[in-house]
């Protein structure tokens, strides 16, 4: 009895579809381990040592960059100690430096004004004795002066004249009181 499917295979143009005969299975397994074993031994001996040797490179050189990165993060690391080392002494000597500079100028400062009030208190020391001797001067010339005074506007008002000893007494008489 003819099914369906041999009908199908018989109007398609022949029998069934190859791989699912069952007459060629024994050659299909055949030709399945003759190409299993070429792939097999064309990976285990041609493909397979140069992808691990790729791996094993790969592996290499992150293990080298992974090794260069932690030398230079330990450069850096060495150098950020010495940067900041430097800095620290460098505001250090500032700060010295300043202190010095500070104390320097104060101590420059103090002797300017120092020597500028030894000079105003010398020159006003001057000034009083100048002043003194010039009060004394015209002290003792007032007497002087005001007896001419007195001498030529009693002169100009009174007919008599009086001597210039008179006029002397009195006018030393009027200054004491």
């Amino acid at each position: 009895m003819a099914t369906t499917e041999d009908a199908v295979n018989a109007a398609a143009g022949g029998g069934a579809f190859p791989p699912f005969d069952t007459s060629t299975y024994a050659s299909q397994l055949f030709w399945l381990v003759i190409a299993f074993g070429l792939v097999y031994y064309v990976i285990s001996k041609i493909a397979g040592p140069r992808i691990s040797g790729i791996l094993e490179d790969r592996h290499d050189r992150i293990a080298s960059d992974i090794a260069e990165a932690e030398r230079l993060k330990r450069e850096t690391d060495e150098a950020m100690e010495t940067y900041e080392k430097a800095l620290s002494d460098a505001r250090s000597r500032a700060q010295t430096l300043a202190t010095e500079t500070r104390d320097k100028l104060t101590a420059e400062t103090t002797a300017k004004r120092q020597a500028s009030e030894a000079e105003l208190n010398e020159k006003l020391a001057e000034a009083e004795t100048r002043i003194a001797s010039i009060k004394s001067e015209a002290l003792e010339q007032v007497d002087s002066i005001a007896t001419d005074a007195v001498s030529a506007i009693m002169g100009k008002l009174a007919p008599k004249t009086p001597t210039a000893a008179a006029v002397k007494k009195a006018v030393t008489a009027v200054a004491k009181s």
